[in-house]
């Protein structure tokens, strides 16, 4: 490939771009075609010594200002990004493989999510308290915790870091972002408009890194006060271990493997679209996808056929030239996906649509694998047991409602879960019994930005979005208060 087709994309730290302080840099494919199309700062330690030095500064003059004002910046910073919807649409689509549509999308949620947190800056709200002494008050304030870290998965490159940035920023603390080493581009450009706009400089800093060495860094800082990472479910284990030291809050989303119960009462067509449109949307690559369909035996083959109806009229082809989706992000990721195939058919399931790289010159290079339907899966197989994060769908066929619940609740990444029935006193009974975060009632994969998003069990602690989600960057202060 001709190297001036590559574009170099600098790290931000304290209001001015930044190369690694060794100089070295990794490169970004195109996960379309496999091609290098930018390189990035490979930044270490010592880069991080700076951006913490510039986020604490910050911290001290940021924290202090009223939080209408913060919230102003926020509206500013949203202006900002408004004219470069399409610019960053196909940015996200050439870094991240989405199709367009998606990438639109996912641009106007993190306007969503900035503007969600700017007009939040009037609702913070603490407590008073009686006192047991007369001319005394009990107050509990809500007060930032200072240096923040932002880390970022490659899922949604911008839409993560308006998800963070915004409610970091409008409850007084500062942010270092750390984008997924997979999809770093994105990031960088939004430090462009953050320059822009002339954002107060060490309020948000930006680092990249192509291994573990500049999140360690960043996480085992002793100014490091909270961590806010999307991620994998081994992820967050390490960086609940590292932060440990610091005693640093956490705010953890993890990994998922969200069941999609069909009972025999359903309504079969739109548990089916439902169904496919929460497996494939973002190739697979959403933390709340249906993971695993648990059908009820009584109609498993009719609704498997629907799905496969369904599925057949995907279109898999350039992300950009209107199909309906594109490719994985990483080539690891595909070959883990395949390998989890493959270990299930070895135990006797069956592949009814798919499971292999489709055919033609155009997905000869790149991260491509076709929609996959599998189906006589049993709960002690891979694809079953195992958090797929692409374009396969196992379905397993299940007794009953007991026998699916139990196998959703036999999990310890417990994101969400859906239920299809008409039965009121079932769909009741799954909200009590079902030990998730999310569940999804009659309704396909969705995330408003006034709900909570947060994980049970090992998928994670704390929480992001809404009212719950602005909490989870506070933290509380007690105030004696004597005036006798």
């Amino acid at each position: 490939m001709n190297n001036s087709t590559v574009t170099h994309y600098p790290c931000y730290i304290d209001g001015a771009w930044h190369e690694s302080l060794s100089q070295k840099t990794f490169e970004v494919e195109n996960p379309s075609n496999a091609q290098i199309w930018a390189t990035i700062p490979d930044c270490n330690k010592d880069d991080v010594e700076l951006a913490m030095a510039s986020s604490q500064q910050a911290f001290m003059s940021w924290s202090k200002l009223p939080a209408i004002e913060r919230g102003r910046w926020l509206f500013k910073l949203i202006e900002g990004l408004k004219p470069k919807r399409d610019h960053f649409a196909q940015l996200i689509v050439q870094e991240q493989g989405k199709t367009l549509p998606q990438a639109y999308g996912e641009f106007d949620d993190t306007l969503n999510y900035l503007q969600y947190s700017a007009e939040a800056a009037r609702r913070i709200e603490g407590n008073i308290y009686p006192s047991e002494n007369p001319k005394e008050q009990l107050w509990i304030q809500k007060v930032p915790y200072g240096v923040t870290l932002g880390l970022c998965a490659y899922n949604y490159p911008l839409a993560l870091i308006g998800r963070k940035v915004g409610p970091a920023l409008v409850t007084g603390n500062t942010i270092i972002l750390k984008a997924h080493e997979a999809t770093p581009v994105t990031a960088s450009e939004f430090c462009k408009v953050v320059d822009e706009i002339g954002f107060p400089k060490g309020v948000i800093n930006l680092v990249s890194g192509s291994g573990i060495e500049v999140s360690s860094a960043l996480v085992t800082h002793p100014e490091t006060r909270l961590v806010s990472l999307t991620g994998s479910t081994r992820a967050g284990q390490a960086i609940y271990k590292s932060s440990s030291e610091n005693v640093s809050g956490l705010i953890l989303e993890l990994g998922g493997k969200a069941s999609f119960i069909v009972l025999a009462d359903a309504d079969l067509d739109k548990a089916a679209e439902a169904a496919v449109t929460s497996r494939y949307a973002n190739c697979g690559q959403v933390c709340i996808c249906n993971e695993l369909v648990l059908v009820e035996e009584s109609v498993a083959e009719a609704f498997t056929q629907k799905v496969l109806e369904r599925v057949k009229q995907i279109t898999v082809g350039d992300p950009l030239s209107g199909a309906d989706m594109g490719p994985s992000v990483t080539a690891d990721s595909v070959e883990r996906i395949d390998q989890l195939l493959q270990g299930t058919v070895a135990m006797g399931a069956t592949v009814a649509l798919g499971g292999k790289r489709p055919d033609g010159a155009e997905f000869e290079n790149g991260n491509w694998y076709e929609p996959t339907v599998v189906t006589d899966v049993t709960a002690d197989m891979p694809l079953a047991k195992h958090e797929i994060f692409g374009p396969i769908m196992p379905i397993i066929a299940v007794k009953d409602y007991q026998h699916a619940l139990d196998i959703c609740n036999d999990r310890e990444d417990a994101l969400s879960a859906y239920i299809y029935s008409q039965n009121i006193n079932t769909v009741f009974n799954a909200i009590s019994d079902m030990q998730v975060g999310t569940v999804f009632v009659n309704k396909q994969i969705v995330g408003y930005v006034q709900g909570y998003h947060s994980g049970h069990k090992r998928s994670g602690t704390g929480g992001e979005d809404g009212v719950y989600g602005i909490e989870n960057y506070l933290q509380k202060r007690t105030i004696y208060f004597n005036y006798d």
